[in-house]
């Protein structure tokens, strides 16, 4: 189910930096414990951002697509996961990335949300590594239609 409330905009960084570093925060560095130094990698300056925002206009969820075609940083807090917002924001970085001609559009799954990747069309492949102390597979969408 599409929670058809939800707005995603193309965030930048400059004017939305607040909204987005806050939004990860709290999912990746209080929930998941991700340390700041790994959150805070020094790319988001040079990326896009996408920006979840309720029908109220507060943001709920970001994702981040980095010129070498890596999505990433994808987060929706917690009490609204499951109404596709991730789905959306996913969607708007994909179709982004398609305008910007990226030709290899890849990401780093936690391993639980590999599933829901899938459903977008990326595959799995390689051996699960670990990232931030968090188990992840690398994935690439697998058709560009």
């Amino acid at each position: 189910m599409i929670d058809r409330n939800i707005e995603i905009i193309r965030a930048s960084w400059r004017k939305h930096s607040s909204d987005l570093r806050k939004i990860r925060e709290i999912v990746f560095m209080k929930e998941q414990l991700v340390p700041k130094e790994e959150e805070w990698d020094g790319q988001d300056e040079g990326s896009w951002h996408y920006l979840a925002l309720s029908k109220e206009n507060i943001p709920v969820g970001c994702a981040r697509l980095m010129p070498s075609g890596q999505i990433g940083r994808m987060a929706v807090l917690k009490e609204l996961r499951g109404l596709g917002i991730g789905a959306l924001l996913l969607d708007c970085a994909v179709t982004h990335a398609r305008e910007l001609k990226i030709e290899t559009i890849f990401l780093h799954a936690q391993t639980y949300a590999i599933g829901f990747y899938e459903k977008a069309g990326f595959k799995a492949h390689g051996e699960e590594f670990m990232d931030a102390n968090i188990p992840h597979y690398a994935m690439t969408l697998i058709s560009n239609n």
